[in-house]
């Protein structure tokens, strides 16, 4: 599926945020810990969701249980 269609796709499953600890990258602006999200896309080391801007992001799994 083409990256452009992934914000309107269905979503795949529903993930839920365990924290937003990052050491190089500032992801608590666009993450809530406890909070679920769509699964857009997976890849084996990035969750693409729908994040709290109404955009799709990619971020690490680890941010996800």
């Amino acid at each position: 599926m083409d990256f452009k269609q992934w914000k309107d796709a269905p979503a795949i499953r529903t993930v839920t945020c365990k924290h937003t600890d990052a050491e190089k990258y500032l992801v608590s602006n666009v993450l809530t810990p406890g909070k679920e999200y769509e699964v857009k896309n997976e890849t084996e080391e990035f969750i693409f969701v729908m994040d709290n801007t109404g955009k799709v992001g990619g971020f690490y799994k680890t941010y996800f249980e």
